[in-house]
């Protein structure tokens, strides 16, 4: 084997030259130390197993073949039975065997069910074997009975092992395909909200300024302009969007991009407000309580809510009015929009979207609480009550960013 090779796998060579050494120390032992008893050859030849690590990493079978041989040398060469004995000793036999125990565990823990089957019968029957030819009478009976439990707790051990690691791993895999299921909604809500809205008020603009284009071009005008603001808003929430996905690829053009353009909060509901009254519904905003910074999150569900709340005012209400209050109590941010229109919602998973499901899932996930449905009076309700953290806490937030 030249330099080359060694350098490239010296774990192999590492792994042979311990299994190689492991066996000459148990030549000596046999060969060279006729006189010592079985128990100083037991012992020896377990701290020689030690040899034997390198080999049991990377070939696990072998190093039971090679220790499974080596012990066996031991126990049949043993004073004891060399020299007439009636039977090798009980302490020689029951630690010649230990490291193989401990080898065939690691092989139950690491290989596969066939691959540990074979290993745990060729075990027990080449120990059984010696056992019964080399030994008798109550020696006979007490190696069994120390061989066999012995086998079985390091199969066990084994067997715990591995299934411990698979119930570990299927753990690992359920938590990785529940972040990706949330993950994929939490993105489904965002588009949802962002490109409903937008698209709702792009709708309306262009059925008006078509329909006074003839008439009235500077009104239709007007509507093209609204259309084109609306477009570029939404276009460069879906540009923040995909920005953040990208992120996952660890792009620092992306991640700086991204800290350039925060995601909207409460300072932008007045924005929002704005961009509704121009599709025709003239929304009117009303702040209580002391205000004071809310996390980032908090802000932006609050605003998703809101922006939900009056696309379905715009589709839907068949109004010209309604009211957003924004309220700060001392433990929660209140949310609640309110229209006098038909009061009727046409939205769920059933039907024409996931709007009102988006707002629950919002809140599900912050603890708050959703209230949603027709008015008594007329008109239709959304009130979100948002947990906040005790004001010591939030430091570094900016209310609304």
């Amino acid at each position: 084997m030249d330099a080359e090779t060694i350098i490239r796998s010296p774990g192999r060579v590492g792994a042979r030259t311990g299994a190689a050494a492991y066996l000459l120390v148990v030549g000596l032992l046999v060969g060279g130390a006729p006189r010592a008893s079985g128990t100083v050859h037991a012992v020896a030849s377990l701290l020689a197993a030690g040899l034997l690590v390198g080999l049991v990493r990377r070939r696990p079978l072998a190093a039971l073949g090679t220790a499974l041989f080596g012990s066996t040398a031991v126990v049949v060469g043993t004073p004891a039975t060399l020299h007439g004995g009636a039977q090798a000793s009980f302490q020689g036999q029951f630690l010649a065997y230990l490291a193989v125990d401990v080898i065939l565990g690691f092989i139950v823990a690491t290989r596969g069910r066939r691959a540990s089957a074979v290993a745990v019968g060729v075990s027990a029957a080449v120990q059984l074997l010696v056992i019964g030819v080399f030994a008798g009478g109550e020696a006979l009976t007490v190696n069994a009975l120390v061989a066999l439990p012995a086998m079985a707790a390091s199969s066990t051990a084994g067997l715990l092992s591995r299934e411990r690691r698979e119930h570990a791993t299927a753990l690992r895999t359920q938590e990785v395909a529940e972040a990706v299921t949330a993950e994929r909604l939490r993105i489904a809500r965002e588009l949802h909200d962002m490109v409903a809205h937008s698209i709702g008020i792009v709708a309306i603009q262009a059925g008006v300024g078509s329909r006074v284009i003839e008439t009235r071009p500077d009104q239709a005008r007007e509507a093209l302009r609204a259309i084109e603001t609306t477009s570029r808003e939404t276009l460069s929430g879906l540009r923040r969007t995909l920005v953040a996905l990208r992120q996952a690829d660890g792009c620092p053009e992306a991640a700086e991009r991204t800290s350039r353009a925060p995601s909207p909060g409460l300072a932008d509901i007045e924005g929002l407000a704005a961009a509704t009254g121009d599709a025709g519904v003239r929304v009117e905003v009303r702040r209580s309580g002391e205000e004071r910074p809310v996390p980032a999150d908090i802000g932006l569900s609050a605003y998703r809510i809101v922006q939900e709340a009056l696309t379905n005012v715009v589709r839907h209400a068949d109004t010209g009015h309604c009211r957003v209050v924004i309220g700060f109590d001392r433990e929660e941010l209140c949310v609640e929009v309110v229209d006098d229109g038909r009061g009727a919602a046409v939205d769920g998973p059933t039907g024409h979207g996931f709007g009102l499901v988006g707002m629950r899932e919002r809140v599900g996930l912050l603890g708050g609480r959703l209230s949603t449905g027709p008015r008594p009076g007329g008109g239709f309700r959304v009130a979100a009550r948002l947990p906040l953290p005790a004001p010591a806490v939030v430091t570094a937030a900016v209310v609304g960013r």
